[in-house]
């Protein structure tokens, strides 16, 4: 089977997929409380400091198989239980009750390109969502571009969505067909957070993801609970480039392709998973603070790859910019695209909470580092290599339990063994 390059120079050519997995792996220790300070200087904040990590076993159990190309599992938090799965294809899927249902509850195929990286790529609940059935999805449209659009669920359906709810928040045109970004999210603050990556070919040739004038390869941070002019959003007076030259939505910029990106439940701190180029795969981490996690940033692509330069190739300046939590290259197990993944807040595996969780698309590899780490930790493998996993995101449940989400049809839950 041909399968997608998601999310950028992904290969295509790994094959195989496991419908039944135990491994054993390394998992965190214990927890204790503490007070810590960012790699980035950024005002400490009450974080949890796992201890160092112990020998435990842990497995990847299997919630819902047969899928087409999944690249997100999520929750709404309305009391239902229910994981929703969004297909490449432009279909979103519901697991309720540990069965996969089979009717589809939003189908946008219609609607979505699904070449190169393109796709339905994400899916937002509203904070509200019990009350007013709003979510949000991200996805390339059959020219190509990006689209971020509001539906409502069915009032008398809970599986289904109300038919002629859908509205067009935002339409951003991409130049090219790859590094689209894709995930969507409520941040602590209420807004709604918008991974761009820089448009695509490779190396970023127009410079997108530094330009303060165009919104791709930027994080974007907008309010979706009203309107503005012709705009169907209101852009928080907090954002740093109101009043100043560049655009309103931007919220942070000098990203490459920020597929897979996160907040942490516990502290509000945000954990971003960006694609590098040819070398190196890097996690980015935001502490917040009274102004929000990471405001203004630049996290320096494309002068910086990781912790190197890439443009120029040596000398390059650093001034002004935010390095990484940590990097990986890809001289190591295959490894080639990073995916972006959560702080583990669940109960069922105790030594792992405190713990941020990512892994890599082309190793299959399943990775985590203290959440409290300093500049440049060795993550701990809990799944390696060989499984023929594609790992194409990370998924978190109102409980805050984890999942793996493979490429090839597969989503996982890790449990203890």
């Amino acid at each position: 089977m041909s399968l997608p390059s998601i999310p950028s120079r992904l290969r295509t050519g790994l094959a195989g997929l496991a419908t039944s997995v135990l491994l054993a792996g390394l998992v965190p220790g214990a927890t204790a409380a503490a007070v810590t300070t960012s790699a980035n200087g950024a005002s400490p904040v009450p974080v949890v400091t796992p201890a160092a990590p112990g020998a435990a076993a842990v497995k990847l159990t299997v919630v819902a198989s047969g899928l087409s190309h999944p690249v997100l599992v999520t929750s709404p938090n309305d009391g239902t239980k229910r994981l929703f799965i969004v297909e490449k294809r432009g279909t979103i899927r519901i697991v309720s009750g540990g069965t996969l249902l089979s009717a589809s509850f939003l189908n946008l195929t219609k609607s979505v390109s699904t070449g190169s990286e393109q796709g339905l790529l994400g899916l937002a609940f509203h904070p509200a969502y019990k009350t007013n059935r709003k979510f949000y999805v991200d996805y390339t449209d059959v020219s190509g571009n990006t689209v971020i659009r509001e539906y409502k669920a069915s009032s008398t359906n809970k599986n289904a969505v109300q038919s002629g709810s859908g509205r067009t928040i935002l339409r951003v045109t991409q130049p090219y067909a790859n590094h689209n970004g894709g995930n969507i999210a409520f941040g602590p603050d209420g807004y709604l957070y918008i991974g761009m990556g820089d448009g695509g070919s490779g190396g970023d040739p127009g410079n997108r993801a530094q330009s303060v004038s165009t919104l791709l390869g930027k994080m974007l941070r907008i309010d979706i609970n009203g309107t503005s002019g012709t705009k169907q959003y209101r852009i928080p007076s907090t954002n740093p480039y109101v009043g100043k030259t560049g655009l309103d939505e931007i919220w942070q910029r000098g990203l490459r392709n920020p597929w897979r990106w996160s907040f942490d439940k516990a502290t509000g701190n945000l954990w971003i998973g960006d694609v590098g180029q040819n070398r190196y795969e890097e996690v980015d981490r935001a502490v917040k603070t009274t102004t929000g996690a990471g405001r203004g940033y630049n996290w320096g692509w494309h002068v910086m790859e990781g912790f190197h330069c890439y443009l120029p190739a040596s000398g390059c300046s650093t001034s002004g910019k935010r390095l990484p939590l940590l990097e990986y290259s890809h001289s190591t197990n295959g490894r080639c695209a990073i995916t972006g993944g959560y702080v583990y807040r669940g109960t069922a595996i105790a030594s792992l909470r405190g713990w941020y969780v990512f892994g890599d698309y082309c190793s299959g590899e399943v990775l985590a580092v203290p959440n409290t780490a300093t500049s440049k930790p060795t993550p701990v493998t809990l799944f390696g290599t060989g499984s023929g996993r594609m790992v194409s995101a990370f998924g978190q449940d109102t409980a805050g339990e984890l999942y793996v989400v493979d490429l090839g049809g597969t989503v996982y839950r890790i449990d203890p063994a």
